[in-house]
């Protein structure tokens, strides 16, 4: 079946800016697939957006397995028959948990993991949903990144975070570039720095700040942006 209904999914997304961007898009109209690895943080937070009246459903989704990848892609092709957004959000920040923020007593082991998730996670459910968006030669993928994985402004600590949201955004440019000629739009951001879990009690920005950007370029129109890099929905150096 294919429903007329835009239909997104969000990764990671059972706390934080993927349940915000969750909240956002279904605001706008969207049919949003909450994914998240822990399937009873995920229920409940789509539960929660549920209680508020918005049109979110779970499936669980662990980006670092293949298998998991591939049965979100048949639940979407078999439920709805194509996809127009994805969010990939899922994300993880072990740098200072690991032992030291100096790249010089930074593990191979926290860089290996880190990019497991940061980057082949994202490989890997964007190889595994892109035929949804194809098909229909309409979607907007959006990678959530970070400025400290911006070259221009490299500076140190959090080594292994750094290298992954620098891959991320290469991704990002290699999907772009990819896609060219159909209406796939494929953008990195950079939310900035955000009360969440991760970001922590700090932070400047609310999560509702932090998912304007990622919104924008979720719901970008035909001939926008594609392949850059972007900050407060203006484009930010790589």
């Amino acid at each position: 079946m294919t429903t007329t209904q835009k239909v997104a999914v969000v990764t990671g997304a059972y706390r934080g800016l993927g349940f915000e961007a969750s909240r956002q898009l279904a605001k706008k109209g969207y049919k949003v697939i909450l994914t998240s690895r822990d399937e009873a943080k995920g229920k409940a937070a789509a539960e929660k957006l549920q209680t508020e009246g918005l049109d979110v459903i779970f499936h669980p989704l662990d980006v670092t397995d293949d298998e998991s990848s591939q049965k979100l892609a048949k639940f979407i092709r078999e439920q709805f028959g194509k996809l127009d957004v994805l969010v990939n959000n899922a994300a993880i920040y072990i740098d200072a948990q690991a032992g030291g923020n100096s790249v010089f007593d930074a593990k191979v082991d926290t860089l290996r993991q880190t990019m497991e998730t940061n980057v082949y996670g994202v490989l890997r459910v964007t190889q595994a949903l892109i035929e949804l968006m194809k098909k229909q030669n309409y979607g907007r993928i959006v990678n959530v990144s970070s400025g400290a994985g911006q070259l221009s402004d490299m500076g140190s600590g959090t080594p292994a975070y750094r290298v992954s949201k620098t891959a991320l955004n290469a991704l990002t440019r290699i999907f772009a570039n990819e896609l060219e000629g159909k209406n796939i739009l494929v953008n990195s951001v950079c939310p900035g720095w955000v009360k969440t879990e991760m970001g922590g009690p700090n932070a400047p920005r609310t999560p509702e700040q932090g998912v304007d950007t990622i919104v924008w370029l979720a719901t970008l129109p035909d001939e926008g942006a594609r392949g850059g890099f972007f900050r407060d929905r203006q484009p930010i150096d790589w």
